[in-house]
């Protein structure tokens, strides 16, 4: 018999709905009889006994919020009742002991990956095409538009939608109704192009807002996060389009590159549009120098590489109240196996550890490290709350529909994604490491700025979890899609990979999921399984300027 309610942690007042409870439907819980005065849906929390006004709110055995009114004993929490509330931190680390996963079902495994000569091991090959400034942007549609489908990489999706059909609706001039009744949607359908060079994974065109017109520290945090895309194992080259006059300098971005791969040897082409004598020759010279830059890349083959090379980048979006004790604690499992086979791991989205400070500063090796997310997490907070917002605020209205409340609550469940392993590093946005285990990364919580910030630290393949549907990819890294329950995983299946769905229902385990997802990274890494987001062409890409984002 499937479980209807679920505490997370012994020390929680409040219990987690696994499915949609009606008023009087009464629960036995230990010595509490707990008979629900009103209807409560699933994902949502009711409380296990009266909860008085300004009584504290515990998930996960930590503040989730404060009571602003009386809660009645299984009453449901919502924002009309309960307000944000965290706990105090102190920055003092502590011995931490951990217990790493039984990893005997991965010893000796490896993955099939493209080798660099610095060491490094990439899980694609993909070429990049950047501007340095936004005046470059069209130029870089135009190369996209010239290079894609004579070269094999065009999108080959038909999503199946008749829009003749509603042409002829008008020329028959129907009613805006009837064409609002026509069925538009036929068989999806998708086909192949022969690629001129089978060992190059995609072409991919990046653009952006910045380079010029902002912050001198913008066009070099730009600059920096470039270079981490082409020092990433995953690139095999790239060209770059500078208009010539902007902040963002090719020196700027060299120096970067020196600091991230001093041996770096990959093709790389610069291109200044002010020194070209037209448009048309500037583009010119791009397409010749990326086609040659192509047949370099093209010399390299995949080949059996240790899983301590594997860098999995950790993100969460679309959350609901089940991301907390399905997806992210099995991303969670899957992210320690890893650390302990000797691989990286990064966990990003620093508005989403707001309330969860003291538990990662305990896991933290290294003072300084603790020192520096602390930091990191008062600036932050403290940026927001100049321009009159906050952490308080970063629930969505999607969040708060599907159970999470408050951004401490949704905080302690999206914490679960970093596992239980040591801490090693704390990285600021777009720094990267020459160190394998747990890093924490200064990132928003915004989808694409998180998995871009991501990718630009070195993550290979990012687990994206998601309890309401997220189509986030990413240019360089493969994003998987990780579904927290079975409902949204049957939906829509054309862009999630797996689900974590049967955690809920009873089927799995976290600790079988999470085997069972480090499988599909595995596979995903070797390029045996393409993941949605990579077939669906979802290259999203936004540096982050360091404004409040949540």
């Amino acid at each position: 018999m499937q479980t209807t309610v679920l505490q997370i942690h012994p020390d929680d007042n409040v219990l987690v709905a696994l499915q949609d409870l009606e008023k009087d439907y009464t629960i036995q819980f230990g010595e509490e009889q707990i008979t629900l005065p009103f209807s409560v849906p699933q994902k949502h929390k009711f409380t296990i006994k009266v909860i008085p006004e300004g009584e504290t709110i515990k998930m996960y055995g930590v503040a989730v919020g404060k009571a602003t009114q009386r809660i009645p004993k299984g009453g449901v929490i919502t924002t009309d009742n309960t307000h944000h509330q965290t706990e105090d931190y102190t920055t003092t680390i502590q011995p931490y002991t951990w217990e790493p996963p039984d990893t005997s079902r991965f010893e000796g495994k490896t993955f099939m990956g493209y080798h660099r000569t610095d060491g490094k091991v990439g899980t694609a090959n993909i070429w990049l095409v950047i501007p340095l400034v936004f005046c470059e942007n069209r130029n870089i549609e135009t190369l996209k538009e010239i290079l894609l489908e004579k070269l094999g990489y065009a999108p080959q999706r038909n999503l199946g939608i008749n829009l003749e059909a509603l042409i002829r609706k008008k020329q028959q001039q129907a009613s805006t109704e009837e064409i609002l009744a026509t069925d538009i949607l036929v068989e999806e359908s998708s086909s192949t192009s022969s690629r001129i060079f089978e060992n190059i994974d995609g072409i991919k065109f990046l653009t952006h807002e910045g380079g010029c017109g902002g912050t001198r520290q913008d066009a070099e945090v730009l600059c920096k996060l470039l270079a981490g895309y082409i020092t990433h194992p995953n690139v095999a080259g790239a060209t770059i389009l500078s208009l010539g006059c902007q902040n963002a300098q090719i020196p700027m971005l060299q120096g970067y590159i020196e600091a991230f791969s001093p041996q770096f040897d990959k093709p790389l082409f610069y291109l200044e549009q002010q020194q070209s004598r037209s448009e048309p020759a500037f583009i010119a010279e791009a397409v010749k120098k990326t086609f040659v830059g192509l047949m370099q890349a093209n010399t390299v083959h995949r080949k059996p590489a240790p899983l301590s090379k594997l860098s999995l980048g950790l993100k969460c979006g679309g959350s609901d109240g089940f991301s907390g004790i399905s997806a992210n604690p099995a991303l969670g499992y899957a992210a320690d196996l890893l650390v302990a086979l000797g691989g990286t791991a990064l966990l990003a989205e620093f508005p989403e550890l707001n309330g969860v400070e003291q538990a990662l500063i305990h896991r933290c090796l290294h003072q300084e490290d603790a020192d520096k997310f602390a930091r990191l997490m008062k600036t932050y907070a403290a940026k927001a709350e100049a321009v009159g917002s906050s952490f308080a605020f970063n629930p969505s209205p999607g969040n708060i529909k599907d159970g999470l409340i408050t951004d401490a609550m949704k905080s302690a469940g999206a914490a679960k994604k970093g596992g239980t392993s040591p801490i090693v590093r704390v990285l600021d946005y777009a720094e990267q490491t020459d160190i394998t285990g747990l890093h924490l990364l200064c990132t928003p919580g915004n989808d694409v700025e998180a998995t871009t910030g991501l990718a630009g630290s070195g993550a290979q393949v990012i687990v994206f979890t998601t309890g309401l549907g997220t189509p986030t990819g990413n240019p360089i890294a493969q994003v998987l899609k990780f579904s927290t329950n079975q409902s949204l995983y049957k939906r829509m299946r054309d862009i999630l990979d797996s689900s974590a769905g049967t955690i809920i229902t009873g089927e799995d385990t976290i600790a079988s999921k999470g085997e069972e997802l480090l499988e599909l990274i595995i596979e995903t890494a070797s390029g045996h399984y393409l993941p949605k987001a990579v077939q669906l062409g979802q290259d999203d890409f936004i540096p982050w300027k360091r404004d409040i984002s949540l």
